[in-house]
């Protein structure tokens, strides 16, 4: 399954390292190529003859070893792997490679490597639901990262909770799944939307909403993980956009409106963003003094870009969200008709963890054949699953249509 396969496998200083051995064993009977990198730590837990034995390979352990080749070591392990498997990786090769730190020849060829990195996770349960490592992790996902989320159960320290490594069975069952997994967006233009726009009303003033682009995001990472060419129209966010997608920054609706329409020959357009539906009639040039009276200001209306693409739409498959405070069902099924819509994902923001600038939401699935599916209170990135999995589903209707 794996043959041929060049794998490199880091081992880092936690209790879990002795696991990798099984690990690193379960990918050579598949077949695969595999070079084990030590961290010094990780040395005080396993002997590297263990994994040199296991390999077949040289293993390094120091980034000043007199070379075994005359190739620059990290380099080329960085050139050479297929996939680069850290296990067990603990909260500080997760910081330290979130930071962007390279201080030993583990961290410096994840750094130097274009192959894709998978982080097997495995710490105290304090530690992996710590803040800073949960932000190490997110931020890690963001930038194109794959993780092995940890098991639940007794730890080592005798702590019962999250952050047990997972069974070497199953993280090389990822690897493998890695390599055989069908991309279902192969092939297929992804236009995405995500985060507010802001309306200037003078230099230093504008209008905006609290949309912090967090499911346009997250979309836009489950659609590359399906192989989807993403196009990913953004308002100001400070997120940082998932690699591999072409990233359009837009500040206003009508700006946003303009990069829809140049795309609209996507296959699939998920309008994730809040774009403002009104701006100021007026914009001033100087700013705006404050005075003693009231002020009032006229707005105008911005163009509907859900509408405008439902209206010229042909071929694609149409997204649309629908945030509500109240009568969210009728709301959103008068929005799917009115704006040609696939289908439309509607939540009201006002109820605890589906509002606004959080990592939770509560939504339900409208459709245009009249299916309804509601879902408890999930992730950002579960909805996001969701969400192109349906897309997947009305692509593949399509094609057998055709």
């Amino acid at each position: 399954m794996l043959t041929g396969k060049n794998i490199v496998v880091g081992i880092t200083g936690g209790i879990a390292a002795y696991k990798a051995a099984d690990v690193v064993s379960r990918l050579k009977k598949l077949g695969a190529n595999v070079y084990c990198i030590m961290t010094e730590n990780s040395t005080e837990f396993v002997n590297p003859l263990t994994f040199q034995s296991i390999s077949q390979n040289y293993v390094v352990t120091n980034m000043f070893d007199d070379p075994k080749t005359w190739d620059v070591e990290h380099i080329s392990l960085a050139k050479r792997a297929d996939l680069f498997l850290i296990v067990p990786a603990t909260a500080n090769s997760i910081g330290k490679i979130a930071s962007g730190i390279a201080d030993d020849m583990l961290t410096t060829t994840v750094m130097a490597t274009e192959a894709p990195v998978y982080f097997a996770l495995a710490m105290n349960t304090k530690m992996y639901q710590n803040p800073i490592v949960q932000k190490n992790i997110e931020f890690l996902k963001q930038m194109g990262y794959y993780f092995v989320d940890p098991e639940s159960g007794r730890l080592a320290c005798g702590d019962v909770g999250a952050g047990k490594l997972a069974n070497p069975e199953d993280i090389v069952q990822k690897v493998c799944d890695h390599f055989t997994k069908s991309f279902k967006l192969a092939g297929k233009k992804v236009l995405i939307t995500a985060g507010a726009t802001r309306e200037p009303i003078d230099p230093v003033r504008y209008i905006s909403n609290r949309s912090s682009g967090r499911m346009g995001y997250a979309i836009a990472q489950k659609a590359l993980d399906e192989g989807g060419s993403v196009v990913l129209i953004t308002g100001p966010t400070h997120l940082v956009p998932p690699q591999g997608a072409e990233v359009i920054r837009v500040e206003t609706t009508a700006e946003m409106y303009e990069a829809v329409m140049e795309n609209l020959d996507s296959d699939v357009i998920i309008k994730a963003a809040a774009p403002s539906d009104y701006k100021p009639e007026i914009f001033s040039k100087e700013k705006i003094k404050k005075s003693d009276s009231q002020m009032a200001m006229n707005f105008t209306k911005n163009p509907d870009i859900l509408k405008a693409v439902g209206e010229l739409k042909t071929h694609q498959i149409l997204v649309g969200f629908a945030a509500e405070t109240e009568h969210v069902e009728a709301y959103a099924k008068k929005k799917l008709l009115e704006k040609n819509l696939d289908f439309i994902v509607a939540n009201n923001v006002g109820l605890p963890g589906a509002g606004f600038d959080v990592d939770t939401n509560i939504v339900t699935f409208f459709e245009d054949n009249g299916r309804m599916t509601s879902y408890d209170l999930m992730g950002k990135d579960e909805v996001a699953d969701l969400i192109v999995q349906r897309v997947v589903e009305r692509l593949q209707l399509k094609d057998n249509e055709l």
